[in-house]
C-alpha cells in the first residue's frame, strides 16, 4: 500500500530527509521482514538482515545477551544519547492479505506494525550516519532493536537489564495506529497506553451432591459471585481516575448438572491507566478474593502475572516530537490521541530515562476501512515509514 505525502521535498538526503532511493530501499527492506515474520525470541533472520544493514552503512551494531536483537550507537558520544528504539517481533497469527508481500510463515504474521517500527529506526539510522560522517549530528545516536515485545512482560525489560540504556538520556518510539491518516502522528502527555497484566484464580473445596450443598463448598456459585463481585470491588477500591479494569476471558468449573464440582478456574486481564494503581493493583485482589472466597469455604489461589506498567510521556519528550513533526511536515500533522488500553513494553524504559511515544498514522489518506491491529488484514500505508525515519531525525537534529 502506498500514497503520496504533497507539499514535500523529499529530494535531499543530505537535508535529513529520504531521497526516494532511499525510501524504496526502505520499503523493500519492510517487504521482506513482512514476508518472514519471526515470533518472540525467535527474530534470527530479522536481526541478521539489520545488522547487515548497518554494518553496510559503515556503523558496528553490537549484540546483546538476550539472543536476538541488537544496537547501533552513531557519532561520538560528548553527551547523553537520545536513544531510537523499534520492536522486532511478530505475532501467532496468519496473514490474510491478498498482496506480493504476503507472509510466507504460515500462521505468523506482521500484524502489528513492527517491520514498520523497524524501518522506520533502520531508516533514521542511515541517514543520522550520513550525517555524522559529514560532522553535521547535533546529538550522538543510539538505535535499540528489541526482541519479543509481544510476550510478557516485554523483551524491553531484558534490554534494560541488559543496560541498553547506559549513556541515554532520553528514548523515543513510534507505534503504528491505524485509527490516524499517513502523514501524521498523535500524541498526548501522560499516559498514552495502559498497563496491562494476566490475572489466574483457581478455587478448591469438598464437592457433593447438589441435593446438599450445605454440606459442601459450592464452588459454582462461588465462582460466579467471585466472577461478578472482585471486578464490582476493584471498581470502588480504586480511585476512578485510575482506570483499573478487571474482564474475564476464561471461567470453568463442573462436568454434570448434578454434581457440586471441588475445582474452580478463572482467568482474565487487568488493564490500568494509572501507574500507581498499577502498582497497588496485586495486594487489593488478592485482599477480595480472600474476602469473598471466605463467604463459601472455598480455597483459592492467584497468579499475578505482571506484564507491562502505562507508558507515561515525558512532557519535554513529547514536546520534542511534536516540534519535529511540525517543523518537518507542519504542525496540522500532529494530532492529540487518547490514551489507549493497549499495553507497550517501551513503558519499562520509561521508568530509567524520560521518553515517549507517538502513534504513527498508517491509514490510506481517504480510506474509511480502519483494519485493526492484531488482525490478519492489517497493513500499512508504507508512507509512514518516510514520516516515521524523518521524525526521528529530526527529533535528533532539535535535541
Amino acid at each position: 500500500m502506498s500514497s503520496s505525502l504533497s507539499g514535500v521535498d523529499h529530494s535531499l538526503s543530505g537535508s535529513g530527509t529520504l531521497s526516494d532511493e532511499r525510501y524504496d530501499e526502505l520499503v523493500a527492506f519492510r517487504r521482506d521482514l513482512h514476508m518472514h515474520p519471526e515470533i518472540s525470541r525467535e527474530e534470527f533472520r530479522t536481526t541478521a538482515a539489520i545488522w547487515s544493514r548497518l554494518e553496510k552503512a559503515g556503523l558496528r551494531p553490537r549484540e546483546v545477551p538476550c539472543g536476538t536483537g541488537l544496537i547501533c550507537d552513531i557519532g561520538d558520544a560528548d553527551g547523553p544519547r537520545l536513544a531510537l528504539r523499534a520492536d522486532i517481533d511478530a505475532l501467532p497469527l496468519p496473514d490474510t492479505k491478498n498482496v506480493p508481500y504476503r507472509s510466507t510463515e504460515p500462521g505468523r504474521a506482521h500484524a502489528c506494525g513492527h517491520d514498520v517500527h523497524t524501518t522506520c529506526v533502520l531508516g533514521a539510522g542511515l541517514v543520522l550516519a550520513d550525517l555524522a560522517r559529514e560532522g553535521r549530528l547535533a546529538t550522538p545516536v543510539r538505535l535499540i532493536f528489541q526482541p519479543a515485545e509481544e510476550i510478557m512482560p516485554g523483551g524491553a525489560l531484558d534490554m534494560v537489564k541488559a543496560d541498553v540504556l547506559d549513556g541515554v538520556g532520553r528514548i523515543l518510539a513510534v507505534h503504528c495506529d491505524p485509527k490516524v491518516e499517513v502523514g501524521r502522528i498523535g500524541l498526548r502527555t501522560g499516559s498514552i497506553t495502559s498497563a496491562c497484566d494476566r490475572l489466574e484464580l483457581s478455587m478448591d473445596g469438598p464437592g457433593g451432591h447438589t441435593a446438599r450443598p450445605h454440606l459442601t463448598t459450592d464452588l459454582v456459585m462461588a465462582t460466579a459471585k467471585m466472577a461478578t463481585e472482585l471486578p464490582a470491588v476493584l471498581a470502588r477500591r480504586i480511585d476512578p481516575r485510575g482506570g483499573l479494569s478487571l474482564v474475564w476471558g476464561r471461567i470453568e468449573s463442573g462436568h454434570a448438572p448434578n454434581v457440586i464440582p471441588q475445582h474452580a478456574e478463572l482467568e482474565g486481564t487487568v488493564r490500568c491507566l494509572d501507574l500507581a494503581a498499577w502498582h497497588e493493583a496485586p495486594d487489593l485482589i488478592h485482599e477480595i478474593v480472600d474476602q469473598i472466597s471466605s463467604m463459601y469455604r472455598a480455597k483459592w489461589e492467584v497468579t499475578y502475572q505482571r506484564g507491562v506498567p502505562p507508558v507515561v510521556n515525558d512532557a519535554d519528550s513529547a514536546e520534542l516530537l511534536r516540534d519535529a513533526m511540525t517543523a518537518r511536515f507542519g504542525a496540522h500533522c500532529v494530532e492529540d490521541t487518547e490514551q489507549s488500553l493497549g499495553g507497550e513494553d517501551f513503558s519499562w524504559y520509561l521508568e530509567h530515562v524520560p521518553g515517549a511515544l507517538a502513534r504513527l498514522g498508517v491509514r490510506p489518506v481517504g480510506d474509511p476501512v480502519v483494519r485493526d491491529l492484531h488482525r490478519g488484514d492489517f497493513d500499512a500505508d508504507e508512507q509512514a515509514i518516510r514520516v516515521g525515519a524523518e521524525l526521528f531525525v529530526q527529533a535528533v537534529q532539535l535535541s
